[in-house]
């Protein structure tokens, strides 16, 4: 059984090259300037267990960034307008961000053209 005084570490995320994350910068977080959480794409991963990623809006490089402020982004989350979209319905599209209709317009032109046949050797 575990004393009240002991603590447990909790387990710290690995992240791969091409992951979605949020990170917090954590100086600019404890300082308490704008701006500290930002999307960032995992470039590298660490032996050492950091990562480098790459800033999405502004472009900026962080290098050894510390998993303990990064969160994975899964893609689950990015697709849920267009999973759960109630396209029954009138008006559905309405709710839907740009993204997903320029999505289901291009599954839907893809779905509705025939395969090309391959040029016949002559």
């Amino acid at each position: 059984m575990r004393s009240s005084t002991e603590k447990t570490t909790p387990a710290v995320a690995v992240f791969k090259d091409g992951d979605y994350v949020l990170y917090r910068d954590p100086a600019m977080f404890w300082t308490g300037q704008a701006g500290h959480t930002f999307v960032c794409k995992v470039t590298r991963a660490w032996l050492d267990g950091t990562y480098d990623l790459a800033a999405l809006a502004s472009g900026r490089l962080i290098g050894y960034a510390r998993p303990d402020y990064m969160r994975l982004l899964p893609p689950i989350d990015a697709m849920r307008d267009i999973d759960t979209a109630p396209l029954h319905t009138d008006g559905a599209a309405d709710d839907m961000t740009a993204a997903a209709l320029a999505w289901l317009t291009q599954q839907h032109a893809t779905a509705n053209t025939p395969p090309e046949l391959p040029a016949p050797r002559g």
